[in-house]
């Protein structure tokens, strides 16, 4: 047998694990509430060992923002599926407007990550760091669009970054707003605002 479908395998596992973990934590936050859930029961409801949750996360916090952490790093794949001679910024819009589209389906996690980040600040605290953990790889792709020489990558990471809190922000407002206003009129005005240094 070969063993080149072995890493990819190992990876599927790792990933499901990984899911499985996130939907445990969501679950129980949900029935339970942030504060009375804990990393062991967490591991328990996913079927694995306290030892296998913190090979993949480091808090319960960051298991329940997996999610999050799993569309930003969607929203970076469109990104890269823009036209090249997009600029960043057309790109960065464009690549939102298609992510801010697939949400307003409303995934019912989103809504419950929503409604948990209201009440505990320090979801508030890892959503901040999933964000900045994917600002990096976003950067990149923002680097590779630029026209304007940037020797120390600053202005990339600025956009990147930038882009990354304007849309963080508008979509806990959109969980905030009265059902039915369109996540991407939010993100729209957002974007448009933060991009006008960046254009």
């Amino acid at each position: 047998m070969s063993t080149t479908a072995e890493p990819g395998l190992r990876e599927r596992k790792k990933a499901a694990t990984r899911q499985a973990l996130h939907d445990a934590a969501v679950r129980l936050a949900t029935e339970h509430g942030l504060d009375r859930i804990t990393v062991e029961a967490i591991a328990d409801e996913a079927g694995v060992s306290r030892r296998t949750f913190s090979n993949y996360f480091g808090s319960k916090e960051e298991a329940l923002m997996y999610g999050d952490f799993r569309r930003v790093q969607s929203l970076i794949e469109m990104v890269r599926a823009r036209p090249a001679s997009e600029s960043p910024w057309t790109a960065l819009t464009a690549a939102a407007a298609a992510f801010t589209g697939e949400l307003g389906e409303l995934d019912p996690q989103l809504v419950v990550q929503g409604r948990l980040l209201r009440s505990h600040p320090t979801l508030i605290a890892a959503q901040v760091q999933t964000f900045a953990a994917v600002e990096r790889d976003l950067a990149a792709e923002v680097s590779a669009r630029m026209a304007e020489d940037d020797p120390r990558g600053v202005r990339a990471r600025m956009t990147a970054a930038t882009f990354l809190v304007a849309l963080r922000v508008s979509l806990n407002m959109w969980l905030e707003a009265p059902a039915g206003t369109p996540l991407w009129q939010m993100a729209e005005e957002a974007l448009a605002t933060a991009g006008r240094g960046f254009k």
